[in-house]
């Protein structure tokens, strides 16, 4: 007896610069081909969330992220049109605002200023917000 069909399991990663600014990627593959994303992806057997999630920065855009905050898990079945998908979202923040470079599934990294004006893949939108929200609510502290 196998186990029972499950959701699969991906990391986003909200990274910021020193001076605000997001890194985000451009989508090289459907869904969403040509839009802005997080870098994120899949997590791969026998790979905590965080391996996978410093993993996929660093294919993605060529940066090391060390320091990871748990922003949220986001569970709607419907976040990703290729089927049921749940992703641990984290925080990174950056010393100094590196050069990314693209990588694996991305067709471009770039650190956007305004986000907010972009449509952005998946549910990244609300990440994002939720990103901002805690990193104000720790800066309070």
């Amino acid at each position: 007896m196998g186990l029972p069909k499950t959701p699969a399991l991906t990391v986003d990663c909200v990274i910021h610069d020193p001076d605000g600014r997001v890194l985000l990627i451009r989508r090289k593959n459907e869904p969403f081909k040509g839009a802005f994303a997080l870098p994120g992806g899949f997590v791969d057997i026998g790979e905590t969330v965080e391996a996978g999630c410093r993993r996929e920065v660093r294919e993605e855009t060529g940066l090391e992220v060390a320091e990871l905050t748990l922003v949220g898990v986001y569970s709607d079945p419907g976040r990703d049109p290729r089927g049921h998908t749940v992703s641990a979202a984290f925080l990174a923040r950056l010393p100094a605002a590196m050069p990314p470079r693209a990588g694996d599934d991305a067709e471009a990294a770039e650190w956007v200023a305004d986000w907010r004006g972009e449509a952005l893949a998946f549910d990244h939108a609300q990440i994002l917000e939720d990103a901002e929200r805690l990193a104000s609510l720790a800066a309070e502290d």
